[in-house]
């Protein structure tokens, strides 16, 4: 999957875009705090994995987003990232179903899937393991191979592929249910996705992409599962018009509760962007517009990024208590890379000096913390070390060593 992430929030993407947007803004006399992010959009040969690119920004500098990932064949993943900086709180609108929406968003809040308790499931086809076959000489395999390539992560669906998404989301499922593992996917095919950066595509419209969550959700099988519904879509919402930022998060809600409907097992999060990003009642407003008090089970954080774990915690539970949700609601947090938590601001690409972080696990023994998972998968890189998104030996080693 193609993708850009920026350290969202602090220490990654987006300087580049933010610019231009604050350009175009300017000449319209308003000035814009954006953060920037970049995502994936990569998609493996059979169209269901991606990688993704994370990418930050600090403060007051936006970054250049991160680059476009390599594909990836049978089994893929990976995940975007984003750092903006903090902007100030403001209001969102509440979701209502557009003119090319189908339902409209639910008003009550349904009963949430209990959290997994089996293990996590690790995709035989992601690319590190590709790369761990291939390479069985390479001195550095050993290492790769079990501290990363044996640990399980998510698997990304990040093509916009009518008409086959739902035979791919059901491969990884049923495989996933013959180990009695519990698979963690992504869907990424929202509508304007990534405002038009790096990792820009999705569904062509609103309608298109309620037409996809559906199939997409046709594929989710029976037993448990984990979904990261679109990372960056709600707190990269910004850079749309209001019009657009409503008709997204109709769309959110709605796909929510279409995932759930589909399979009572499954556990939907929304995008909680992560601790250096939004302020806690910010990012809550619009997860509240979003539905995800009433469609979904909680939220997750640091999506590619790199913030520590004790931080992501804290914001989790802030956002979690301005969500004002129903019981049941929590939150997952990705340590795939935050072992030695953000590099200084401004260096988001295969920044050194990186470590691994928590191994994933939905047994986190901490308040409102469903999971500890690897989302962004480590070794995949930012543009620097390899081609965007593809696998670098170099760089999974480097997070290897820490």
């Amino acid at each position: 999957m193609p993708g850009r992430r920026a350290q969202r929030r602090t220490t990654h993407r987006a300087r580049r875009r933010g610019a231009r947007r604050h350009g175009l803004l300017a000449v319209a006399s308003a000035v814009v705090a954006i953060g920037a992010t970049a995502g994936l959009i990569e998609a493996g040969q059979d169209g269901r994995r991606s990688t993704a690119v994370p990418e930050p920004s600090p403060p007051p500098v936006l970054q250049p987003l991160p680059a476009i990932p390599t594909t990836r064949a049978p089994s893929p993943t990976a995940s975007p990232s984003a750092t903006p900086t903090p902007a100030p709180a403001s209001p969102f609108p509440s979701p209502s179903a557009s003119r090319t929406s189908a339902a409209p968003a639910p008003t009550s809040p349904a009963a949430p899937a209990p959290v997994p308790g089996n293990g996590l499931f690790r995709d035989p086809g992601s690319q590190v393991l590709q790369w761990v076959r291939a390479n069985p000489d390479d001195p550095r395999r050993p290492l790769i191979e079990s501290r990363i390539g044996a640990q399980p992560a998510a698997v990304w669906f990040a093509q916009y592929n009518p008409g086959q998404v739902a035979g791919e989301v059901r491969a990884v499922t049923r495989d996933a249910a013959a180990a009695g593992r519990t698979p963690v996917l992504v869907p990424y095919a929202v509508p304007d996705r990534d405002c038009g950066g790096a990792s820009q595509g999705g569904a062509p419209d609103i309608a298109a992409y309620d037409a996809w969550i559906r199939e997409f959700a046709q594929g989710l099988g029976a037993g448990p599962a984990i979904v990261i519904l679109e990372p960056d879509a709600i707190a990269l919402s910004d850079c749309l018009t209001a019009e657009g930022r409503t008709a997204r998060f109709a769309a959110l809600a709605r796909a929510g509760s279409t995932l759930r409907a589909a399979n009572p097992k499954a556990r939907v999060y929304f995008d909680g962007g992560h601790s250096g990003w939004h302020p806690p009642s910010k990012q809550a407003a619009a997860l509240r517009a979003a539905g995800a008090a009433t469609s979904g089970d909680g939220i997750f954080t640091n999506v590619a990024n790199f913030r520590p774990t004790a931080d992501e915690r804290t914001y989790a539970r802030q956002v979690l208590a301005a969500l004002g949700g129903p019981a049941g609601l929590g939150a997952v947090i990705d340590t795939s890379r935050n072992g030695n938590g953000a590099p200084a601001p401004g260096q988001w690409c295969d920044p050194e000096g990186r470590a691994l972080g928590q191994p994933p696990t939905t047994r986190t023994g901490e308040r409102l913390i469903d999971a500890y998972l690897w989302v962004k998968l480590p070794g995949e890189s930012d543009g620097c070390t390899a081609a965007p998104g593809a696998f670098s030996p170099e760089y999974a080693h480097g997070l290897a060593t820490g």
